[in-house]
């Protein structure tokens, strides 16, 4: 009775509620997650100096470059977990369960690694200015030590949304993000030591939820309690991990690489603009979670209702989450920009910085809306089992597109304004490739049910 409290039953009653349901305690992790680099840059912009702030913020997109291709294999897992449980196949989600943790610790290491090693070559290779690398390399290094943890954490959470369970990843994380601002006034204002203490404490606390989040999984009594002993890699739930989430992580590494080319692009405009371009990511994050969040949500049920063969529920969550995404956008990302001044000035009091956080607020902030409802529509692609689909449509229209206007439009008119535009323009043109792909996957699946005996004609010809 205990963990069914935490469990939801996607495939039956009303879908809105639920939905808000789930995505509401998993929005808050997502923020209190980001709370860990933005208070990272927040400690060390006010109390380090804009050197060491543009430091920490210009490591976003190389780290994501590096951990975005293993990470990308938890879609995969939420994928086949939640439509083992949604089929009742509890068997297979135990094997899924175990296969995943085994390939989250041997990931962790793995990436770890060469994190650790290719910190300061592939800075070098961003442009990042001398005054800025080798805070930056030393950023990175300590920041990959934890990457065992964040692996571990991020592919124990996908289990636990793949059930609808929500709640229990934003407790833990929840206790190491209070964690994590407690080590960084610590390290940074008491020892006085940087970004070295800013990236000790994320990951401390990073080991802190991976170990919670670990205990959750032993202890459970469900069909996804894990046995440490029991950690192998079976065949079938390794293809089918890999099959949904191998391109779900080519495409984050692929965005990971454009947005590099744009990091280098900042980069050439000096230290000031590299620290508002570093306070404004943090600040855009926020949004992009709590849409991702919803996307997440459509990647959950949708995985479920097909594994319990409930086809004619796909187009209803599509809907209701295309519209969760679209508003939360809209609110989020206006909102960011019209209080610029007052969440800019969280991170460094410098006009300067400010003037240049919110220039890319501007044009980012304002249309966000478009990259929460382009994701949305990836997910319910993967949900129904189109994972390369949306991996070569963005390949295409996002990143390849962001890069040919980085290297054609981008230097006729050098400004930070121009700069940016390529995201709206990406997100509008991929997102619209995307339904029109979803149209067709969904027409195509539908109508194999029908065949299948598995619905009527009424549900197939559902928009």
């Amino acid at each position: 009775m205990t963990e069914k409290r935490y469990e939801m039953d996607m495939c039956s009653g009303p879908l809105l509620s639920k939905i808000l349901a789930f995505t509401l305690p998993l929005i808050l992790s997502s923020v209190l997650q980001l709370l860990f680099n933005a208070a990272d840059v927040i400690v060390v912009g006010r109390y380090a100096g804009n050197t060491a702030l543009a430091a920490v913020g210009s490591t976003g997109a190389l780290i994501n470059l590096i951990v975005n291709l293993f990470m990308g294999l938890s879609v995969g897992v939420s994928v086949t977990v939640a439509r083992h449980y949604g089929a009742r196949e509890y068997t297979d989600v135990a094997h899924a369960v175990h296969t995943s943790v085994f390939m989250s610790l041997l990931g962790g290491i793995a990436v770890g690694v060469f994190g650790f090693l290719m910190a300061e070559p592939l800075l070098t290779l961003m442009g990042s200015p001398a005054d800025v690398i080798d805070q930056a390399a030393l950023y990175v290094r300590i920041y990959f030590i934890g990457m065992p943890a964040s692996m571990l954490y991020n592919f124990g959470s996908a289990i636990l949304r793949a059930v609808g369970d929500t709640k229990r990843p934003l407790y833990y994380l929840s206790a190491a993000g209070v964690l994590n601002v407690l080590l960084n006034l610590l390290f940074v204002i008491r020892f006085s030591m940087g970004v070295a203490g800013v990236a000790l404490a994320t990951i401390l606390s990073q080991y802190v939820s991976a170990a919670l989040i670990l205990t959750c999984l032993m202890r459970s009594e469900s069909c996804y309690q894990l046995h440490l002993g029991a950690l192998s890699f079976h065949k079938a739930e390794v293809r089918s991990i890999i099959r949904i989430g191998l391109p779900a992580g080519l495409q984050s590494s692929l965005f990971a690489i454009s947005n590099v080319v744009v990091q280098s692009s900042i980069n050439s405009f000096g230290s000031v603009a590299m620290a508002g371009s570093a306070a404004s990511a943090n600040i855009e994050g926020f949004v992009y979670v709590s849409m991702n969040s919803v996307a997440q949500a459509s990647l959950s049920f949708t995985s479920q209702n097909i594994g319990a063969r409930q086809y004619e529920r796909i187009g209803k969550i599509c809907r209701t989450c295309l519209l969760l995404a679209a508003l939360l956008g809209l609110l989020l990302g206006n909102g960011a920009y019209l209080l610029h001044d007052v969440l800019l000035g969280l991170y460094s009091p410098d006009p300067a910085v400010i003037e240049a956080g919110a220039a890319r607020l501007l044009v980012i902030g304002t249309t966000y809306f478009l990259c929460g409802m382009m994701d949305t529509l990836a997910c319910m692609l993967r949900a129904m089992g189109r994972s390369l689909l949306p991996m070569v449509v963005t390949i295409i229209g996002a990143c390849g597109l962001r890069i040919l206007w980085i290297y054609t439009v981008f230097p006729l008119d050098r400004t930070f304004f121009t700069l940016f535009l390529s995201y709206p323009i990406t997100w509008g043109v991929t997102g619209a490739v995307h339904a029109v792909c979803y149209l067709i996957t969904k027409k195509q699946l539908l109508r194999r049910a029908r065949e299948e005996g598995a619905l009527g004609s009424a549900a197939v010809n559902a928009p």
